[in-house]
């Protein structure tokens, strides 16, 4: 008995061979290219690695061993193209997307709707992520394509398209007016509002106060850019917001674009060759994105 398992490839070039009756055969039916005597070397030594004669070679002809070998390798080899056909159509419909919860109510709705119109059977997975996480799904192969904020490098393997670049905003409450001095006559003078420190909103809004010499300590924290407009507009203090597609402010709140301050990016962002699926839909976030 051999010490190690036979060789997969092995196996699978003496199935061809048995399959077509003589390797000279089997070399022109074989579903890749590959010459006679890589056939023949890489079959004598499985025969080795054995220990037993597989076939006899002229005229060609089964051994007992030949024939309980190929019994066993058939159904599995034979099977294979049925299979790997199906997994691949199934791969073709298939399409896992991480991104901001924003993102996925307000943008992906119209996006995904355009694509199912080339692909009715659409199978679809959707994931809240954030920039961080989006990096460790993609690195883990648990997305194909993930769409959020992008305030550093990715890590190497990833690649990246910025979408879109959109400055900061900065929600007055009904009734305060925007200051000649701008930002520089608010701090301080209103409570603040904004999305946790870790926030990809707040974090650019951090730098550009530092940047400034500025120092706005949060007196409110929420879980969201739809509660800080929420809060502004109901008078809670002064929001950090960002100037994105399709976002609207309540009446009466006020907008001072931050000019000066980072904007923020989204981006694209996938590992090695995007699929069909993944780049109609990075296609269809390209042209709304221009919208």
């Amino acid at each position: 008995m051999p010490e190690l398992p036979p060789n997969l490839h092995h196996l699978e070039l003496f199935f061809h061979v048995a399959r077509s009756g003589g390797i000279t055969a089997a070399t022109r039916s074989m579903p890749y290219g590959i010459q006679q005597p890589a056939v023949s070397g890489q079959v004598s030594q499985l025969e080795k690695d054995l220990g037993v004669r597989l076939f006899q070679r002229r005229p060609f002809k089964l051994t007992a061993a030949g024939r309980e070998l190929h019994d066993f390798l058939a159904p599995f080899f034979s099977a294979l193209p049925e299979v790997a056909a199906r997994i691949s159509g199934k791969a073709s419909r298939r399409l896992r997307l991480a991104a901001p919860s924003t993102l996925i109510r307000e943008h992906l709705p119209a996006v995904l709707a355009s694509v199912r119109k080339t692909q009715p059977d659409l199978e679809l997975s959707l994931v809240d992520a954030d920039q961080a996480i989006a990096f460790e799904m993609l690195e883990r192969e648990e997305v194909d394509l993930a769409v959020t904020e992008l305030l550093e490098k990715p890590p190497s393997g990833i690649r990246h398209e910025t979408l879109i670049t959109m400055p900061l905003l900065l929600l007055l409450p009904p009734g305060f007016s925007v200051p000649k001095s701008g930002i520089a006559g608010i701090v301080g003078k209103l409570p603040l509002v904004r999305p946790p420190a870790n926030a990809a909103v707040s974090r650019l809004f951090a730098k550009g106060l530092d940047k400034a010499g500025l120092h706005w300590p949060a007196r409110i924290e929420v879980d969201s850019l739809e509660m800080v407009h929420a809060y502004v507009s109901k008078g809670f203090g002064a929001g950090v917001s960002v100037a994105a597609p399709g976002v609207r402010t309540a009446r009466g709140v006020g907008r001072l674009e931050l000019s000066t301050f980072p904007k923020m990016a989204i981006a694209g962002l996938w590992r090695g060759k995007l699929s069909p699926l993944a780049e109609l839909v990075l296609t269809g976030l390209r042209e709304r994105a221009k919208g």
